[in-house]
């Protein structure tokens, strides 16, 4: 179990489920990212597309081991080294444009291997292995159709909250950018100020 020292600096870390950077949600997470540091947390970005990450092939072996901490994934890739580090951060900025109604494919891959922070021996049913939250999330998603539309229509947010609970993690704030047209869409002002305003729920 982590102990965190008093007087130690939040870690907050941004996973980037965009195929695209420097757009859209790239700049959102940085945005709210740049403001958590400017309140003296220490931030990182992740980019899952610079990673080697396999498809979970639904095996269960994670699945079957016992106590508080993530199960062990049979796959060689670079996932364990990304969840080390998110195990050892205070919170989380989860960011997914939308594509075909629901977060990316990467995006998706990555929460199904994060299965491993469950429990679910063979011949019984499904558990947690932590029973509260003890971090916070922001959720970050963008999409071609206007932002009230995407909220009872498209499932992106719904992805990221449930990859928020295997993260051990409850979402503080949601942030969603309708509009999104083409590459070149500027966000507005006021979309920038409430992402630095959400950066501070992070914190509080």
């Amino acid at each position: 179990m982590r102990v965190k020292a008093m007087n130690t600096p939040q870690k907050i870390v941004g996973i980037i489920g965009s195929y695209r950077k420097h757009g859209v949600i790239d700049s959102l997470v940085t945005e709210i990212l740049d403001e958590a540091a400017k309140q003296g947390a220490e931030t990182h970005k992740i980019y899952l597309t610079d990673y080697h990450l396999e498809f979970c092939t639904n095996c269960r072996s994670c699945l079957q081991q016992p106590g508080p901490e993530r199960g062990k994934c049979v796959l060689k890739d670079d996932m364990e080294s990304i969840l080390d580090e998110l195990d050892q951060a205070d919170g989380f900025v989860l960011g997914s444009p939308v594509n075909f109604g629901n977060v990316t494919a990467i995006t998706r891959l990555f929460l199904e291997r994060c299965v491993c922070y469950g429990y679910w021996p063979w011949g019984e049913g499904p558990k947690t292995r932590h029973q509260k939250p003890t971090k916070k999330a922001i959720l970050v998603s963008a999409s071609g159709c206007p932002a009230l539309l995407a909220r009872f229509f498209l499932g992106a947010i719904d992805g990221l909250k449930r990859l928020a609970t295997m993260l051990k993690a409850r979402p503080v704030g949601v942030l969603r950018v309708g509009g999104v047209v083409n590459q070149k869409t500027e966000l507005s002002g006021q979309t920038l100020r409430h992402a630095r305003r959400l950066a501070h729920r992070l914190s509080g």
